[in-house]
């Protein structure tokens, strides 16, 4: 039953609740927003397929949902066409497609909007946006798609984060925070695969986010939880070799 696509099509089916609470407040500009970024990576996803025989994924529409969501925005055409290209192609096809890349292609359209266009704002998420998120997590968990593990590590980060008076929880806040470890950090190809490290994967996650809000001055919530999800995603695969490490470490400790 459990397919490349089938993975992606219960992952498309997840994102229902965080996509009709966004496209609610986000109106028609969010839906054309949304459209632009189908069309790219479809129509790159579609050169592919010609040039290499490489089948599209449905995963592609998470990676434009994504995108619309939480890239800069007030950007040109050029400019937008650019940075999703950039991404679809570097950080997903040029791999050989969804399943076998390193960094989510939504993660590295995003990353490369933020850095070569500075002076682009970044989108400001109502806190309905919070509740949408835990819908997507609740539903990408109990379709067995998400670590729970990885989302409990995070929670326990955020939480300590929280009492030492960190503004995780403020709804300006929150909404960019979920979204970003929804849309981006849980994705199950770019995230640790063994136990142990997707437990320090979300610590790992919610301690970027709580140093970044207590030492970033002047940076919008989007763009320090952007920043925290493409360090966190890039820490797996480390991650994952020290739950290695640590694991032949008890195992000679144990057994000799």
């Amino acid at each position: 039953m459990w397919s490349r696509e089938t993975v992606a099509l219960f992952l498309v089916i997840a994102m229902l609740p965080l996509a009709v609470v966004w496209l609610t407040g986000a109106g028609w500009d969010g839906a054309i927003r949304l459209l632009a970024a189908l069309a790219i990576t479809y129509g790159w996803q579609l050169a592919f397929l010609l040039l290499r025989a490489q089948p599209p994924s449905l995963a592609g529409v998470v990676t434009a949902f994504a995108i619309a969501v939480l890239a800069p925005t007030g950007l040109g055409a050029f400019a937008f066409v650019l940075g999703v290209s950039f991404g679809v192609v570097i950080g997903e096809l040029a791999f050989g497609g969804w399943g076998r890349n390193i960094l989510h292609p939504a993660t590295v359209a995003i990353a490369f909007l933020g850095f070569g266009y500075p002076a682009a704002p970044w989108p400001e998420l109502s806190i309905l946006i919070t509740w949408g998120a835990c819908g997507t997590l609740a539903l990408a968990v109990a379709f067995g798609l998400y670590a729970i593990r990885l989302v409990a590590g995070t929670a326990i980060a955020l939480s300590l984060a929280a009492l030492v008076g960190l503004p995780v929880t403020d709804p300006f806040t929150a909404p960019a925070i979920l979204a970003s470890f929804a849309l981006l950090v849980c994705d199950p190809v770019t995230s640790a695969n063994t136990q142990t490290g997707r437990w320090m994967q979300g610590l790992f996650y919610g301690a970027l986010i709580a140093l970044f809000l207590a030492v970033w001055d002047g940076a919008a919530t989007t763009q320090l939880a952007l920043s925290a999800a493409l360090l966190a995603n890039l820490a797996a695969p480390l991650l994952d070799e020290i739950a290695l490490l640590l694991w032949q470490a008890t195992r000679r400790n144990r057994h000799g």
